[in-house]
């Protein structure tokens, strides 16, 4: 099938390379000229044949929007948009009204997978109509992992987004959790090896895991993380779980929690921790550093 691929960063440009290894055309756009393969969404739309499905892999937000609306006036009555960047799931139901109103189908899609995608495949959570969803599906089966998993249309438009937020919540806690135990780790004397015990648990564990891996060629290249800033950005979508959690009921202190974890990242000086060791002293007489 034909492709439109707009945005040719790290995710897009290398799922534009493994739905051609796949047997598809695609035709991609990008604000960097060097990395597209035409100059304008105009161009990219008359490349394709009817009906067409245009894929956007741009940061979320304003410019989604904006290529959303650009979209909507260049697409067809039966063409479909499909979102693979990290909206939110609001968003979603927004776009699909939008561009329902000009006949023009809509699928949201959540892709894990980061720089390893292109030789493992990406693990797809989509949401939309069967009807619009089909239109996709050689695409979705060209990224996804081999096998008989990876890929999942999780229900109605906003579905796959909202599915891809709670899995980065829950991405949020395992690293927060493999964090701590290695800062642990690395603070008692009886521990002389830990990178080593980190390699063990590989094997044989209950937690041993992708990122568990990731954490071994971490240290590989670092063995104690000295070149490391203890700094943490958080990309939102833990922010959007926790906002659900509340909104929804459900109680979700692990993830809260990690997410808390990464704002302390930010903090050379925290001022919540001078009021408690001023509290700390003032009831107890505990001692307080003071600066120098």
């Amino acid at each position: 099938m034909e492709l439109g691929l707009v945005g040719l960063g790290k995710m897009g440009g290398n799922m534009r390379e493994r739905i051609r290894r796949a047997g598809h055309t695609v035709v991609g756009y990008d604000r960097n000229p060097d990395l597209a393969d035409v100059h304008s969404l105009e161009e990219l739309v008359g490349e394709l044949s009817a009906p067409r499905v245009v894929w956007v892999m741009v940061p979320a937000g304003e410019a989604t929007q904006d290529t959303v609306d650009r979209l909507g006036e260049l697409l067809e009555p039966g063409d479909v948009v499909v979102d693979g960047g990290n909206s939110r799931w609001t968003d979603d139901e927004k776009h699909a009204e939008e561009l329902a109103a000009k006949g023009i189908g809509f699928v949201d899609c959540g892709v894990s997978g980061g720089v390893w995608g292109l030789e493992n495949g990406y693990a797809l959570m989509y949401g939309g109509d069967a009807e619009n969803v089909a239109k996709v599906q050689p695409v979705f089966d060209a990224l996804k992992p081999e096998g008989d998993f990876g890929a999942v249309h999780a229900g109605k438009v906003g579905a796959g987004h909202f599915s891809k937020m709670v899995h980065n919540g829950i991405e949020y806690a395992m690293m927060q959790a493999y964090a701590e135990g290695w800062e642990l780790l690395e603070k008692v004397d009886s521990v002389e090896n830990v990178r080593e015990v980190f390699r063990s648990w590989q094997e044989g564990t209950v937690i041993r895991s992708w990122l568990l891996d990731l954490a071994v060629n971490a240290l590989d290249d670092d063995e104690h993380l000295d070149g490391l800033r203890g700094y943490a950005q958080d990309s939102g979508e833990g922010r959007w779980t926790v906002e659900a959690a509340i909104d929804n009921a459900v109680p979700l202190p692990a993830i809260t929690a990690s997410l808390f974890a990464r704002f302390a990242s930010r903090q050379d000086d925290s001022p919540q921790m001078k009021m408690i060791a001023a509290l700390r002293n003032q009831f107890g007489g505990h001692a307080v550093e003071k600066k120098k």
